[in-house]
């Protein structure tokens, strides 16, 4: 199956048009940056390469594609052949630090184990130029969204992780102390396959360690916040101070549960 099969492809006409929002959300970000400068843009965990094949139908940038999974790079690479300036890399380690203006990362973070998850900031901000800026797209797993998302998954495939209503109820109190199951995607490349029992106030909290948070907003429906919404977007900017890939551990292990204050008030 096709990965734009379970995304802007779906059957379900809801789940497409929430697919197709958040590249609406993530290209609105560059209207007024590319209105001044050429930039250089890397889609970080790019899946099939839509976001890119988006942003280079309507601007003049630099992309670049990072895709980890190979079978998810073929499709990329087949989708963007006919865009010539798109450059693609499955090892990051061969890119300069400090290349991107801008990096994306949507629908990612929520689908890795910690440690992925500590390497995976500390990567985005070696890469960011001085001031760039990181902008992180995630599912909202919480409150009511959590129990109208497991209405949806638990019609389509009752059973497994994400649909057990005890599972679901632990999501909606807030507080989704869940041990997902992790897996892998590919040889090597561990995998979160559920979204149920992500907490972004914990991803929050790690970026804040590493970055400047510059926005945060709940899409579809911006004015709901976190009441009745599917996404939560954060817009960071790299600081000029150098971020170990310790510090980001540090910032994940000790968020678990310590800082629930902290993470539950935003304006704190």
């Amino acid at each position: 199956m096709a990965y734009a099969d379970i995304t802007t492809r779906d059957k379900n006409p809801v789940k497409r048009w929430l697919q197709r929002r958040r590249f609406t959300d993530a290209l609105a970000i560059l209207t007024n940056a590319c209105a001044t400068a050429r930039l250089r843009i890397l889609d970080f965990g790019a899946g099939d390469g839509e976001l890119i094949r988006q942003i280079v139908s309507i601007t003049s940038v630099e992309p670049w594609v990072y895709e980890p999974t190979p079978s998810l790079m073929s499709e990329a690479r087949e989708k963007l052949a006919s865009f010539g300036s798109v450059r693609f890399v499955e090892d990051l380690r061969s890119v300069e630090s400090e290349s991107f203006d801008y990096i994306f990362c949507l629908e990612v973070f929520e689908h890795l184990p910690d440690k992925e998850t500590a390497s995976a900031i500390a990567e985005i901000h070696r890469l960011l130029k001085p001031a760039g800026t990181a902008v992180i797209g995630v599912p909202h797993e919480l409150f009511l969204p959590a129990f109208l998302k497991g209405l949806f998954r638990a019609s389509r495939r009752y059973g497994e992780f994400d649909t057990i209503p005890k599972n679901i109820i632990k999501a909606i109190t807030g507080r989704a102390s869940l041990q997902r199951p992790i897996a892998e995607i590919h040889p090597g490349l561990r995998y979160h396959f559920h979204h149920l029992g992500f907490d972004y106030r914990m991803l929050e909290y790690a970026l804040k360690e590493c970055f400047q948070l510059q926005r945060k907003w709940f899409s579809p429906v911006p004015m709901f916040g976190a009441v009745l919404n599917s996404e939560v977007y954060f817009l960071f900017q790299k600081p000029q101070s150098i971020i170990p890939l310790e510090l980001s551990r540090q910032a994940l292990q000790s968020s678990e549960f310590e800082h629930w204050d902290d993470i539950r008030n935003p304006n704190k």
